[in-house]
């Protein structure tokens, strides 16, 4: 059986966004590292994305995570090529790449989808491109209904975080 040793020892988390950013991919950042882009002092070891659902979108997306050769994230270390129709459906797709863990999201909590999350997000100047990032207070307004233990207990944390930036 073959091992997965295709997720980088020290992932790489800025060349996956920059990747992003630089293909033309209409995404958005969620999860731990958007919290940590805001200011939030939490660790992430992955990069979190909401796309865009086009067919245009989902083609960019397929050729970028095929240059970094991204594989379906599994416990058993069973590699598992990814499909473009994997990307098209309203699942997540968590993969490894060479540059480190990408998560590849269709929704978020609540079922929000990228259509519903763009008008939630803050434009941050990165490496010559602008990367949307979900803002601070719907990461909060989502967490707090959120059943997921690591998300229950990183709440005090961003919402002290939020009530920082909000003075």
């Amino acid at each position: 059986m073959p091992t997965n040793n295709n997720t980088s020892p020290s992932p790489d988390l800025s060349a996956i966004i920059e990747g992003l950013l630089t293909a033309d991919i209409q995404f958005i950042l969620v999860g731990g590292l958007a919290a940590v882009i805001q200011g939030a002092p939490v660790t992430t070891m992955d990069v979190d994305i909401v796309h865009q659902q086009s067919w245009d979108n989902i083609s960019k997306l397929f050729s970028f995570l095929t240059s970094i050769e991204a594989v379906h994230r599994r416990p058993d270390d069973k590699i598992i090529p990814l499909k473009k129709e994997d990307l098209s459906g309203m699942g997540h797709i968590l993969s490894s790449t060479r540059l480190g863990p990408l998560d590849v999201l269709a929704f978020i909590e609540q079922g929000k989808t990228f259509d519903d999350l763009i008008s939630h997000t803050v434009d941050i100047p990165f490496r010559s491109h602008t990367l949307h990032v979900l803002d601070l207070k719907t990461l909060v307004e989502l967490k707090k209904k959120s059943r997921a233990p690591k998300d229950r207990q990183r709440l005090d944390v961003l919402e002290e975080t939020l009530k920082q930036l909000e003075e």
